[in-house]
C-alpha cells in the first residue's frame, strides 16, 4: 500500500502504474488524510466457451 498526496499522484501517476500492475493499492491523501483508494482490477476468469457458441 502506497500513500500519495494528490499533487504527487497527478504529477507522477505513470510512475506508480507498475505498482498497481503488481497488485499494490494506492491511497490518495489530502493534507495527510486518506480520501480515496485506487486498487488494481481483479484478473478476469477465463471460462471455456460452451460448444456451439
Amino acid at each position: 500500500m502506497l500513500k500519495l498526496n494528490i499533487h504527487e499522484a497527478k504529477t507522477h501517476l505513470s510512475r506508480y502504474l507498475p505498482a498497481l500492475e503488481r497488485g499494490e493499492t494506492l491511497i490518495l491523501c489530502k493534507r495527510n488524510i486518506p480520501i480515496a483508494e485506487i486498487r488494481p482490477l481483479p484478473k478476469p476468469r477465463t471460462l471455456p466457451r460452451p460448444i456451439g457458441l
